[in-house]
């Protein structure tokens, strides 16, 4: 795949955090961690060189794949030749709306994804909140970004990011991609996240507010949850003892602490007063 690369005299592009992976075994395990088989359509972002959407058209039904630099083109379209069950598409998918996405597929896909720093959390978002037939996203991200996607309530790594993945579905690592495993090798390293969609998983009044509530709870961490709150809502401190008190929560708990589906409750609450007083 390197004398590939050269053939077309490919220049890796930093602002594309390009980073590719020309181990097989690899990108096979990369693949079963998305549980593809002849059934699945797959939508792929960041083709690179094709060489986990090689494997993937394998693998499944078929795969549909974006890639934002178009200098990767002569090198895709030899490398994926035989590939008559893959598409290529070129282009931001961040500019694409979800719903020209997903005329792509018949009903249920899988998203599989290298996916740079910079632009991990809008994917991530963009799709769990607005996609109808997402059934599970499988993405390589920096290791640490890895660990703040699946942290639990209570630890260090966990924030606003990580409680509102877990509004939308249910967010694990299945595996570490140590840097020498790409070219070029970065400077930290990789970790697989799988999160399976599950859009219905709470009763949500409001969503916004329910964001809100969330990114109101991390703000200032040293800060209680009960001062967030009456911050953000403005609310009185009566109100909020009363909303805490029906979460059963104690009055000095910091948002940290929270499990998501508290905050869904909060949120809720919140939204009750709301009403009430329009």
């Amino acid at each position: 795949m390197n004398d590939l690369l050269k053939k077309y005299d490919f220049k890796f592009n930093k602002s594309f955090g390009q980073n590719f992976i020309f181990d097989t075994n690899l990108l096979r395990a990369i693949a079963s961690d998305a549980d593809i088989d002849k059934s699945t359509q797959v939508l792929e972002i960041g083709t690179g060189a094709g060489t986990l959407t090689k494997i993937l058209g394998d693998m499944a039904k078929s795969v549909v794949s974006y890639e934002v630099d178009k200098n990767l083109k002569p090198v895709i379209e030899e490398n994926l030749a035989n590939a008559t069950n893959v598409q290529v598409k070129f282009g931001d998918i961040l500019e694409q709306s979800i719903n020209s996405i997903e005329q792509n597929f018949s009903g249920e896909y899988k998203m599989v994804a290298n996916l740079p720093y910079y632009i991990t959390t809008p994917i991530i978002f963009k799709f769990l909140e607005q996609s109808t037939n997402l059934k599970t996203m499988v993405i390589m991200v920096q290791k640490e970004v890895a660990e703040r996607l699946c942290a639990t309530e209570g630890s260090a790594n966990y924030g606003a990011i990580t409680a509102s993945i877990k509004l939308w579905g249910n967010a694990k690592i299945t595996r570490i991609v140590k840097r020498n495993m790409f070219v070029p090798a970065p400077n930290v390293d990789s970790a697989i996240v799988r999160i399976d969609y599950e859009p219905n998983k709470f009763n949500i009044s409001d969503i916004s507010l329910t964001k809100q509530v969330i990114r109101s709870a991390f703000n200032m961490r040293r800060k209680t949850l009960a001062n967030n709150l009456k911050t953000s809502f403005n609310l009185s401190s009566e109100q909020i003892i009363n909303i805490l008190n029906k979460a059963n929560l104690n009055e000095k708990i910091r948002g940290e602490a929270l499990p998501v589906n508290k905050f869904v409750e909060i949120a809720n609450l919140i939204y009750e007063i709301k009403k009430d007083s329009n």
